[in-house]
């Protein structure tokens, strides 16, 4: 481990702070420092927080006096640009979006600052979370800090980015149809997509039905920590589960003797994965049944999700086009433009049966997990592409290049979590992928830690 303070997990600078090891306004130098030397290369931030150095003088007092106000006093955490946060306009991505300032912060947000965290800035995103590739028309291309050749994957293209950079160890990912998993795949982050509801959204996005707030971190336990904060009733969001006020650190070392895993090779459709994919897998059950699992191959008997998803991703983005005035419209990236015109063309019946199979692959799953504890897959069908690399034939990009492993999930709304697992032949990092039943995120942070325990999570070396 570097002795470089960014570099440490949340719960080594908690530990630092009540020690009297290191302050909060000693991390966040360290952290700004980092951002410094190599944002300007990585581009993660949409915009900095000029009040973080007061937050964190804030709460070095408070730890001078023994009376830190949270489980995440003084702890660096970054928010994407698809939530809001007091003062800050929330852009999206995209220069279609109104600069001024909202006032209220989202509920995961207010969450994360009552816990005590310092808010470094807001992270870049795809514009309005449409795509996998780490690029939007206001703030250019987000690069990988593995390699900057390749893309960090998207939405959440700036919180995988920082999180791999050491900007602080906390970072706030969305995820409709893999924007956290697929970013924390390719940058080496653990990634999770909870159970729908279990975070409050408000505002909705533009793919609500799906949509969920998911934590990217270095660490299982700093995932399972920062949620803890995340993971409380909003009255703002009617449809988010009651207040479950838990550390959801607990019982992670529980290890997964005697769960039931089924490895499942087909999504509801032919996904397809490499042979890097299909080697962290099956690593990933070797790792799993030596730890006392009940590993074997088995599928769920789901219908075709890529239809599902396709359907509902299509209409969102014909919804959002079309909401705009034709002056606006035209400053959309092409390939929201591109998607709404292939896919927006369903009638109703046809889109009322995409609702109905969405209905169906849930109670498929909820059949499956009656014999399985435990899904694992794989995360990415393949590495990164080139950041610089133009988007083209995103319909079929979805389906092959980003997120066939991922979108089955938020359809099914249960919880699934990126898993790092080596490194990939070409170097960059390599990742699986494990679900769980609705409302069991416990189970999945308990297999998480049981693959990071065997195979800890590399840094990235942006140098």
């Amino acid at each position: 481990m570097s002795d470089d303070p960014a570099l440490l997990s949340a719960e080594a600078m908690l530990e630092a702070f009540a020690r009297r090891r290191l302050s909060p306004m000693d991390v966040l130098q360290a952290v700004t420092e980092r951002v410094a030397r190599l944002n300007p290369h990585i581009n993660a931030f949409a915009c900095m927080n000029p009040e973080a150095a007061r937050q964190a003088r804030d709460s070095a007092a408070r730890w001078r006096a023994g009376r830190p106000i949270g489980p995440l006093d003084g702890v660096p955490t970054t928010i994407k640009d698809l939530v809001d946060v007091a003062g800050f306009p929330t852009r999206r991505g995209s220069r279609t979006t109104d600069p001024t300032p909202v006032q209220d912060d989202a509920p995961m947000v207010v969450g994360l600052k009552a816990a005590g965290a310092v808010i470094l800035g807001k992270t870049t995103t795809t514009e309005f979370g449409w795509k996998t590739p780490g690029d939007n028309p206001l703030n250019g291309i987000t690069r990988n800090p593995w390699n900057g050749d390749y893309t960090t994957g998207g939405s959440s293209s700036g919180a995988g980015a920082a999180g791999a950079a050491g900007f602080g160890p906390l970072h706030i990912g969305t995820d409709a149809g893999g924007s956290v998993r697929i970013p924390a795949a390719w940058c080496g982050l653990v990634g999770l997509k909870p159970s729908y509801g279990r975070i409050p959204q408000w505002p909705s996005s533009a793919f609500a039905s799906v949509s969920c707030a998911g934590p990217m971190t270095r660490t299982v336990r700093d995932a399972a920590l920062m949620f803890s904060a995340m993971a409380r009733f909003d009255a703002r969001d009617p449809f988010c589960l009651p207040d479950d006020p838990r550390d959801w650190r607990d019982g992670i070392e529980t290890g997964v003797a005697g769960l039931s895993v089924a490895v499942m090779g087909r999504p509801g459709f032919d996904a397809p994965v490499d042979a890097d994919g299909i080697a962290a897998v099956e690593q990933a059950a070797r790792i799993l049944s030596d730890a006392g699992a009940i590993v074997e191959q088995a599928e769920p008997d789901l219908p075709d999700t890529s239809l599902v998803f396709s359907r509902l991703w299509g209409a969102s983005l014909a919804r959002l086009a079309h909401a705009m005035p034709p002056e606006k419209r035209a400053q959309l990236d092409p390939g929201i433009l591109e998607v709404a015109g292939k896919l927006a063309g369903m009638t109703a019946i046809e889109f009322m049966d995409a609702e109905a199979m969405r209905a169906a692959a849930g109670h498929a799953m909820a059949a499956f997990h009656q014999r399985y504890d435990l899904i694992l897959c794989p995360t990415v069908p393949n590495g990164p592409s080139l950041a610089d690399a133009a988007t083209t034939d995103p319909v079929r990009a979805l389906m092959t290049e980003w997120a066939p492993w991922t979108f089955t999930f938020n359809v099914t709304r249960q919880p699934a979590i990126a898993m790092p697992l080596g490194f990939r032949a070409d170097g960059m990092p390599n990742s699986v992928q494990i679900a769980a039943a609705q409302y069991r995120d416990d189970l999945v942070f308990r297999a998480a830690r049981v693959l990071e325990k065997e195979r800890p999570i590399p840094f990235a070396d942006p140098a």
